[in-house]
């Protein structure tokens, strides 16, 4: 029988500027642009409660988690990512799992994360350094925005005892074994939504058992 864990810590949310305090049980890393060609296009992160889920703005890139979700293999996250207007270039949202120390200079987790512009990517970052897992890729599942600007994109990982598939839409679009830096897994789950997207929505995320 599968357990659901859902994040029910974002029920909590309100807006949330950058400056002000997250709230209990919440918590929120900022990463600014350090481009000057592609900079931040507003200082603050704003997350409030919307439905059945939690929107955010951005801003600068955040990750968003809470210290208690965590999980180890074997587990399946997920979650929905409506994208409500496209950002003015492509930036990636989706999810990250296998996190530790994530409000410190030794950040440790993955994300498997997709763009408007059709393309998805799985990396690993540690600290200040950020490794291919599999390089931004094109595929067929992940949905652009239609004529409105609107894209819907359900994530998946999931996470078996020997490798990791990544889904997109009820599609396989890698897979990897669980090995060297893919095999960090274990540990707390969350998302990622890159800087300059003004209208995400997400709804939907938790793990499966």
């Amino acid at each position: 029988m599968l357990r659901r864990t859902t994040v029910a810590l974002f029920a909590l949310l309100i807006a949330t500027p950058l400056t002000a305090q997250v709230p209990e049980g919440m918590q929120m890393r900022v990463d600014r642009s350090t481009n000057s060609a592609d900079p931040d296009d507003v200082p603050e992160v704003d997350v409030r409660v919307m439905g059945d889920g939690f929107h955010v703005n951005t801003g600068p890139a955040v990750v968003l988690w809470k210290d208690d979700d965590t999980a180890s293999r074997p587990f399946t996250l997920s979650g929905r990512f409506v994208l409500g207007e496209p950002s003015s270039h492509a930036n990636y949202y989706g999810l990250i799992y296998g996190g530790g120390s994530l409000d410190e200079t030794g950040q440790n987790y993955m994300y498997f994360l997709v763009a408007q512009n059709g393309t998805y990517i799985v990396k690993h970052r540690a600290g200040e350094s950020v490794h291919d897992i599999q390089a931004r890729t094109p595929h067929d599942a992940v949905q652009t925005p239609n004529s409105d600007g609107r894209s819907v994109n359900q994530l998946e990982v999931r996470v078996g005892s020997d490798e990791t598939e990544f889904v997109v839409n009820g599609t396989v679009v890698h897979t990897v074994e669980n090995t060297g830096m893919a095999g960090r897994t274990d540990g707390i789950w969350g998302v990622r939504v890159n800087h300059v997207i003004p209208n995400m929505h997400i709804d939907g995320l938790g793990i499966s058992r």
